[in-house]
């Protein structure tokens, strides 16, 4: 009975992350709502640069259950910049860790303040977090013929109007490719045949309409773009078939031990303007992330497996950038909860925030 104990508790290992995360979302909300107040009467651009700092504050507490407290090692491949840009992030999507990548990438530039999301438009409806992502810059977008192009250039427009440090990670692919819903895989590589494009294995056929969008609009604000590759090690079975990406549950777990990430920087001027020309560009880009991810997955050489090609960095996060933060916000949280007036608060920002922020949403863009 007690080993059964232990070994249910061990399976739960997730929880305590998952409920500091979750927990912290209400404090971090008030921060930025008496922020948001205060900064009304004050020029926009010191509100943007706090907002920033509170964004990085927040994300540093993610990552470090994601890095320090997961173990992972994170390998690093081509060519990442020290230095902060402005960049569009493009990248292959087979789970929802794939975010949390885009934001240990950031950190390594100190620019995690400055990723905003293209989102899938339904999840702006999360309580508290859906609200908020849209108000530090995120995107929020339609697939296929409800996408609304007229609506995302014009959010693009406003950023760039405002000299808005951006860091925007698209996932062209529109939804994740997963091993154990086949249709959606066999249904992506017959519309490439059907259109005359190359047949991914490893990744799905990637849509053009928000990657033009972006492209087209922030063209003379952009510095580059990062092509970004990722591969979690450990999703191949004992047949050598493709599994499922690990969920953010399975990676707080400790059940992923590497991931693995090419990055290659590329120049605007080196990327088609007309939509017709750039949807062939992406999809040789994407041509080259299923090369890699076949000699990741698939090499004959088993020596060759489970590494992408060149030399790669181990890259270490230290607790010096992520734990102040998780004693910051952890500390703000519990001191909320130790009294009736912080509990009742604490609850009331959970259910107030999520009807305003569900109706904000509803009626702006």
């Amino acid at each position: 009975m007690l080993l059964s104990l232990v070994l249910h508790t061990y399976s739960m290992r997730y929880l305590v992350p998952a409920a500091v995360m979750m927990g912290a979302a209400p404090t971090y909300v008030l921060a930025w709502g008496a922020w948001r107040l205060l900064s009304a009467l004050l020029p926009a651009r010191l509100y943007r640069e706090v907002d920033d700092r509170l964004y990085t504050l927040y994300q540093s507490m993610v990552l470090f259950f994601f890095e320090n407290y997961a173990g992972v090692q994170v390998i690093i491949y081509g060519d990442l910049p020290k230095n902060k840009e402005n960049i569009l992030y493009l990248s292959n999507h087979q789970c929802t860790v794939d975010w949390i990548i885009a934001d240990m990438l950031a950190m390594r530039q100190n620019a995690i303040g400055h990723v905003r999301y293209v989102l899938k438009d339904g999840l702006k409806w999360l309580p508290l977090y859906g609200w908020y992502f849209s108000q530090h810059g995120g995107v929020y977008v339609k697939r296929s013929a409800k996408f609304n192009e007229k609506e995302m250039r014009a959010k693009l427009q406003a950023h760039v109007k405002a000299k808005i440090p951006m860091y925007l990670v698209i996932f062209p692919e529109g939804t994740r490719y997963n091993p154990e819903i086949p249709k959606v895989i066999a249904d992506s590589q017959s519309f490439a045949e059907k259109e005359g494009l190359t047949v991914l294995k490893h990744v799905l056929t990637p849509r053009v309409k928000a990657t033009h969008v972006a492209i087209d609009t922030m063209k003379d604000y952009l510095d580059a773009i990062y092509d970004v590759t990722v591969a979690y090690e450990g999703t191949v079975d004992h047949k050598g078939q493709r599994k499922v990406a690990p969920s953010m549950t399975e990676f707080l777990c400790q059940e992923c031990p590497r991931v693995h990430i090419f990055i290659e920087r590329i120049e605007l001027k080196d990327i088609p303007e007309e939509q017709m020309y750039m949807r062939r560009w992406l999809h040789e880009r994407f041509e080259i992330k299923d090369k890699l991810l076949i000699e990741f997955y698939d090499a004959k050489d088993s020596k060759r497996r489970n590494k992408f090609p060149g030399k790669g960095v181990h890259s270490k996060l230290s607790l010096k950038k992520t734990l102040p933060s998780l004693l910051f916000l952890g500390g703000l949280t519990a001191g909320m909860l130790l009294t009736e007036s912080g509990r009742k608060l604490y609850v009331k920002t959970w259910i107030y925030g999520t009807l305003i922020g569900c109706l904000w949403v509803s009626i702006k863009p």
